[in-house]
């Protein structure tokens, strides 16, 4: 009986420091998330004008899309190891006030090496959010609800594109706000809520669950004890422990499944207006709303994934499937063309390519010790961070040379099948050393 006891009461703990994490940390955590993927994309709707009035060509503007990830990359290690120097709140508010000063920047370039420019300083100050915040949740996050909590900032994601399409649509579709060219007029409005942001980290996030007044004492204590990391600064934990996941093949083989996922996701996110466009002939605020749809089906697909996932405690099944059905489904849009059914494939596409993210996340965070955390959440996300800076730019030079978006959705499909056979070898692998 008391061993019961003590159980509800773990339970009601974990209740209670789950509840308090979410609606406290995760959901202010996923605006900065959601604002930077608004910033880091939506140069797709600028391109609907920017093209014409800078004179870039397809190949031109996909190496501009994509060039932004050569700063993310290099940013990684470097901005987690301010993170652990300084503290969460410190850390934030530096890079959010520095990406929405670049991103206001975007309104003034007048030539193609302007574009690169900025766009390599936006990855540059931004390179670190991702990999920074997955640490830090990672530090409140039980294993039993961790593909949950961080379903939520990544969801985000796909919420910016539902938020940030029609609303980047309509700013296009402006004429000649203030005297500028709308898509001018667009950066800068985007840009303003990441400045607004880096004040609000300052004020509003604890560095640590022991700095955390909203949590209760005992709180505070069930962290410590059974939340894997939080006991103890991962700074200070031993650096041959941090650095041997850079040893370890399945690490690696982790970070050539995200390295699919993101070359799925921002293959999509860089391109599809343009494909939208040129499939209906719509106006760029029509276009906006036909490019929410697949987000908005993401990001509810992305939520009931990870919730299936914690439920059954599978992990691999829920990447590899829907990444193999997402490829079908923008191949399948593709070759239906416009109308209803091709419509139908896109969402169909959209919502199983973006909702494998989550569920990827809980692999890594479980199979890697505590001391090997944060070095292997920076190798995963610069390995990453070579998807967005190649892939664009590769979908641009193939849609140029053929004049057709057949053989880069083509590409974006044989990426699929690589992430979902990726996935079985990890889960033969890890299944094979009880993991």
């Amino acid at each position: 009986m008391t061993a019961q006891v003590a159980s509800r009461e773990d339970d009601a703990l974990e209740s209670s420091v789950g509840g308090k994490v979410i609606r406290r940390l995760v959901i202010p955590a996923a605006l900065y998330i959601l604002i930077g993927a608004i910033d880091r994309t939506n140069v797709g709707f600028a391109a609907l004008e920017m093209n014409r009035a800078l004179g870039l060509s397809g190949t031109q503007y996909g190496f501009g899309a994509g060039v932004l990830f050569v700063g993310y990359m290099i940013a990684k290690y470097p901005s987690v190891l301010f993170y652990e120097a300084v503290g969460l709140r410190r850390w934030l508010a530096t890079i959010t006030a520095a990406w929405g000063l670049c991103s206001c920047l975007m309104a003034a370039v007048s030539n193609e090496w302007q574009l690169y420019a900025l766009r390599v300083a936006i990855g540059f100050s931004e390179g670190g959010l991702s990999s920074g915040l997955m640490l830090y949740l990672s530090l409140w996050a039980p294993e039993r609800y961790r593909a949950s909590i961080l379903a939520i900032p990544i969801t985000s994601i796909s919420v910016a594109q539902v938020i940030g399409a029609p609303v980047s649509g309509w700013l296009i579709d402006l004429e000649r706000p203030l005297g500028m060219e709308s898509w001018r007029f667009m950066f800068l409005i985007e840009a303003l809520p990441a400045l607004a942001l880096a004040g609000f980290a300052w004020a509003w996030f604890p560095d640590t669950p022991a700095d955390a007044r909203w949590l209760r004492a005992d709180e505070r204590n069930w962290i410590a004890l059974n939340v894997k990391g939080a006991s103890k600064p991962v700074a200070l934990e031993d650096r041959r422990e941090r650095w041997a996941v850079l040893r370890e093949p399945l690490g690696w083989l982790c970070a050539a499944i995200w390295f699919c996922i993101l070359a799925s996701n921002y293959g999509i996110m860089f391109w599809l207006p343009q494909v939208v466009k040129s499939l209906s002939g719509l106006s760029a605020a029509e276009t906006g709303l036909i490019v929410a749809l697949p987000w908005a089906a993401s990001g509810i697909g992305l939520v009931l994934n990870a919730r299936h996932s914690d439920r059954t405690g599978e992990r691999y099944l829920h990447v590899a499937i829907p990444a193999l059905l997402g490829g079908i489904g923008l191949l399948a849009a593709n070759l239906f063309g416009a109308g209803l059914p091709g419509l139908i494939a896109l969402v169909i596409g959209g919502a199983c390519t973006g909702c494998t993210v989550a569920a990827f996340w809980a692999i890594p965070t479980r199979l890697l010790s505590p001391g090997s955390l944060a070095m292997g959440i920076v190798v995963i996300n610069m390995t990453g961070s070579l998807a967005g800076a190649t892939v664009p730019p590769l979908m641009g030079w193939l849609r140029e040379t053929s004049g057709s978006f057949f053989p880069p959705t083509l590409l974006l499909f044989g990426i699929a099948v690589l992430c979902a056979v990726l996935t079985l070898i990890a889960r033969r692998i890890a299944g094979a050393s009880g993991q």
